[in-house]
């Protein structure tokens, strides 16, 4: 089974949310509204990486590329 593994690049992110929405899994969230980037924007977290399965989505939704999803495949027996 295929396993993500998320990148942020918290000073790119503008808070927008549309990779929130865009996540089925949960895995993702904005922070806390005290907690801000350089540039005064809330930023995005990951809360359960353990639920990523890879699939980019939240990624391509990004407006401002500011996520690398990585797919790693896990062996299978």
């Amino acid at each position: 089974m295929a396993k993500g593994r998320i990148e942020i690049d918290r000073d790119a992110c503008k808070g927008c949310g549309i990779c929130v929405s865009a996540c089925k899994h949960g895995v993702i969230s904005l922070s806390e509204k005290n907690s801000t980037n350089r540039f005064g924007y809330r930023y995005l977290i990951v809360i359960d990486e353990a639920r990523c399965t890879g699939c980019t989505l939240c990624g391509v939704m990004c407006p401002d590329s500011a996520i690398m999803v990585y797919k790693e495949e896990t062996a299978t027996c």
